[in-house]
């Protein structure tokens, strides 16, 4: 089963499948300034040289530091490049992280991405539920009218939703076109199977994130026999998986790593045969899904 991974539309810009996730460029904990701001900044250029052209961010990245980084090393952005961001979060004392989506807070957010990253207007921006870690039901109604009203300003191009449920994102797409879902997916932890060919059946892009947080021991096992076959590591056979799983989902591995990110980037043209696939396919049904993955938002 071939693993090239082509591209998708992210509303009216269509980028590379395999993008990168700037979360980790940040201090420890997302907290801080880079304990090498020289590398992350090399991480950010050689991503581009490479042709990613979907960056994923946030301003509670730091908070403000990973958009510093991202307007320091690509400013002038590259016209096919796409930053999609995140609101609805903030930093609290030592470093927490806390519920954001007063009408207030949300225009602040989305006048601090403007200003960080230098742009007169967000490509995406997703809307990242804090009603709980992990998807949890609840209207999201009132934070998604003001994104869709700034929007309609014209300071957000697109809109997107993160951490949500199928039901919010029913709920949403009555409310405004949304262009994007991400939420925790991988390997082992495969709740939003149903919603993944949904969304792909309604063209909407797929966005996993801590693709491959939190496997047991089990689980690491059964990945690393793939990929001692395919000669390949388990994070490269892991986020082949991703690629082939469904055609809308995209990939924002993330890391402060130029080392790193061509290992990750090289998974891109990795072929997974049809065995390989299955076997991978059935570790979600060998062992219980991993419960334990970062605290903070993605």
């Amino acid at each position: 089963m071939s693993t090239t991974p082509g591209t998708f539309a992210l509303g009216d810009r269509i980028v590379n499948r395999f993008g990168y996730g700037a979360m980790q460029l940040a201090g420890p904990g997302v907290f801080g300034a880079p304990r090498d701001p020289q590398a992350a900044l090399a991480v950010l250029r050689e991503a581009v040289a490479r042709g990613v052209n979907h960056i994923d961010t946030s301003d509670f990245y730091g908070p403000h530091v990973t958009n510093q980084l991202i307007r320091e090393a690509l400013h002038p952005y590259p016209d096919e490049l796409v930053l999609v961001t995140k609101v609805g979060a903030r930093r609290g004392a030592g470093a927490s992280w806390l519920p954001a989506s007063s009408r207030q807070e949300l225009t602040q957010a989305v006048h601090d991405n403007l200003r960080n990253l230098r742009v007169d207007a967000l490509d995406v921006v997703n809307l990242r539920s804090m009603f709980a870690h992990d998807p949890a039901e609840g209207s999201i109604e009132a934070p998604l009218t003001v994104l869709a009203d700034l929007q309609r300003q014209g300071l957000v191009r697109h809109i997107g939703l993160s951490n949500v449920t199928a039901t919010q994102v029913a709920e949403a797409r009555g409310i405004c076109t949304i262009v994007c879902v991400q939420n925790h997916y991988n390997l082992a932890h495969r709740a939003d199977d149903a919603l993944i060919d949904a969304l792909a059946g309604a063209g909407i892009a797929y966005v996993p994130f801590f693709p491959l947080g939190g496997f047991t021991p089990l689980q690491s096992s059964a990945l690393s026999q793939v990929a001692r076959r395919l000669g390949a590591t388990p994070m490269q056979v892991a986020l082949a998986w991703l690629l082939a799983r469904a055609p809308n989902i995209l990939l924002i591995p993330g890391t402060s790593s130029v080392a790193h990110l061509r290992e990750n980037l090289a998974a891109a043209e990795l072929g997974l045969p049809k065995d390989a696939f299955a076997a991978l396919d059935r570790i979600v049904a060998s062992v219980e899904p991993a419960g334990a993955v970062a605290a903070e938002p993605a």
